[in-house]
């Protein structure tokens, strides 16, 4: 007979609720990977490092979990997963935070979608048509219990309507703050009626002064991830200073373990990955867990040592090139080398070249231009087929930028063409001109538009975080369409190139004020609402059209799209290559009918 201790154990242990499944194991059995969304469609195999910070994001003691990230470690399947086991098994009001609305279109097209219909546990949660009274949409659905809304960080008024327990933020080192401050701080204000919040918040860093992300880790219990070497047994962190390879053979690569110093094989790392684990280097903070990765560890085809060693030694010449990589396949913040140009070392490189004698080395050309009052300047750069820039020449058409002899002068201009030192000449293959100010975008955009086939383009800068160059959503109050340059965007760029003499090349045409104009503006950090913010200011006293015609030639060049070989061909020969006749283009087909 079973004893009184027994009994009361059995009664106990009957009243007890089952063990909480860890979140990883719940994500293997339960979420499914679709075909287009990924290589291997079927269930969710884990990654060994992935694991714990999926337990993480599932612990309820854990009110805070911060993912410093590169490319190829999974972290979008990932966090698609952590909303699916929300809402199935911990239904409550959830919040994704993306930088902008195609950001958040995007993922819920492409991922949450897809993964949830595939999922049998989930499949229901967010079913139902499109609702035009407003209960679903897109981007906001509900399901018993709780709710999804995916929003972009750009809009406050998104984060100001919204109670949330389950925020999660992805890519939050490209959210730039709003008109009321920062959209980390506003949404995690929106959590704050919830004892039992999480937030998650990962992203690849940018900027190491500013980056959200890394003062976030800086704030958790820092967690690296060690592998045990082959040969000594001893754990380590595999960091890129302990990646080493024969000259010239980076496809070669090895790991060097910074104990023993013995060179482990790309063929280890399958094992040394599976046995590895996370050491928290701040145990003593409780309640934040951070991660830090780099895309050394990822078992990634693509992420094998000797293809990311080949991936360095073709960006490392060139700081923006450079710099990617340090934040996407390192997974650390780009520490800029020096925040102001020096015009007297940079006009010290002139060489004896310009728009009379163009280098061979050039294959494309482009042209920014800036609108003044009384005038337009317009500075032309020459691109190699590597991606360096050659400034070939500065001109400016003095008249009223209301005036039509200045635009006409400015077209013919535009259709010149230049001497090339392969024996041919060579045209403007894109035009960048400023619409920014609002008293010349009306001619500016009139301008443009019928020049739109000859890629003549009306811009207009932007600051922040914003890509090199893209559509405007929307046309002007005349219909006119604009294309919008992320101006520090550029400048990082070109801070970085211009003190290296292989990128950054000047004719010896540009006059002394054309270089301190160049030199006009320095990146500095100031706090805007209490955080951090990168941007660059004028110097006292300076002009800075130099400067902006660069920037709008720089966006120009990514507009520009050519077959080198072709290009140097064409360049070889005495007059250019005749275009292929065309009959008349018919807009429809009732010419044809009898």
């Amino acid at each position: 007979m079973p004893t009184i201790e027994q009994l009361c154990a059995e009664a106990l242990t009957a009243l007890m609720p089952p063990p909480r499944l860890r979140l990883s194991d719940w994500i293997e059995r339960e979420v499914r990977l679709p075909e287009g969304v990924s290589s291997q469609p079927g269930p969710v195999r884990l990654w060994p490092f992935q694991r714990e910070i999926a337990d993480a994001i599932g612990d309820p003691l854990i009110e805070r979990v911060t993912l410093v990230k590169p490319v190829r470690v999974g972290f979008t399947t990932l966090l698609t997963s952590a909303v699916a086991s929300f809402v199935a098994n911990d239904p409550a009001p959830i919040l994704c935070l993306l930088p902008a609305e195609s950001d958040c279109r995007d993922y819920v097209v492409s991922d949450i979608e897809p993964i949830f219909s595939a999922s049998p546990a989930v499949a229901q949660a967010l079913s139902g048509e499109l609702d035009e009274a407003g209960r679903n949409t897109l981007l906001s659905r509900r399901f018993p219990g709780g709710s999804l809304k995916v929003v972009a960080a750009k809009a406050p008024r998104n984060l100001r309507r919204h109670n949330v327990r389950m925020l999660l933020m992805d890519e939050v080192d490209g959210m730039a703050p709003t008109a009321e401050g920062s959209p980390i701080l506003l949404a995690e204000r929106r959590t704050l009626s919830f004892p039992d919040r999480k937030i998650v918040l990962g992203s690849t860093p940018v900027h190491e002064e500013t980056s959200h992300v890394l003062r976030s880790y800086a704030q958790s219990d820092q967690r690296i991830f060690e592998v045990p070497c082959p040969a000594c047994g001893v754990f380590e962190e595999i960091a890129w200073n302990h990646i080493t390879w024969p000259e010239g053979q980076p496809e070669l690569a090895r790991w060097r373990c910074p104990n023993c110093a013995t060179e482990v094989d790309e063929r280890h790392k399958p094992r040394m990955i599976a046995e590895g684990r996370w050491r928290a280097t701040r145990p003593e903070v409780r309640g934040h867990a951070g991660f830090r990765m780099n895309a050394l560890i990822s078992l990634h085809a693509n992420a094998a040592w000797g293809k990311l060693a080949a991936e360095f030694v073709a960006a490392k010449d060139d700081p923006t090139t450079l710099q990617t990589f340090v934040n996407t396949i390192l997974g650390q913040g780009w520490r800029s080398e020096g925040d102001e140009l020096d015009e007297n070392s940079l006009s010290a490189r002139a060489e004896d070249f310009g728009l009379e004698a163009v280098p061979a080395e050039v294959l494309a050309l482009t042209l920014g231009c800036d609108v003044q009052h009384d005038r337009l300047e317009l500075t032309y750069v020459g691109w190699t087929e590597a991606g360096a820039m050659i400034v070939l020449g500065h001109r400016v058409i003095w008249g009223a930028f209301d005036a039509e002899e200045t635009w006409a002068e400015l077209d013919t201009l535009l259709r010149e063409r230049f001497a090339h030192a392969l024996g041919g000449k060579i045209g403007i293959d894109a035009t960048a001109i400023d619409a920014g100010d609002g008293t010349s975008m009306h001619r500016v955009t009139g301008f443009c538009r019928p020049r739109t086939a000859r890629k003549v383009f009306a811009i207009k800068g932007a600051p922040g975080n914003r890509p090199v160059i893209e559509r405007a959503g929307s046309t002007t109050k005349t219909g006119a369409r604009l294309w919008i340059v992320g101006v520090d965007t550029v400048k990082t760029q070109l801070f970085a190139r211009l003190p290296r003499a292989g990128l950054v090349r000047f004719s010896n045409s540009l006059a002394p004020v054309w270089y301190e104009q160049l030199a006009s503006e320095r990146a500095v950090v100031r706090y805007s609402r209490g955080q951090p913010v990168r941007n660059f200011e004028r110097i006292p006293g300076r002009r800075a059209e130099a400067l902006d015609c660069t920037v709008y030639a720089f966006a120009a060049r990514q507009m520009v799209n050519i077959n080198p070989e072709a290009r140097r061909e064409d360049l070889a020969r005495a007059e250019p290559k005749p275009a292929a006749a065309r009959g008349p283009v018919l807009q429809s087909s009732w010419m044809h009918r009898r």
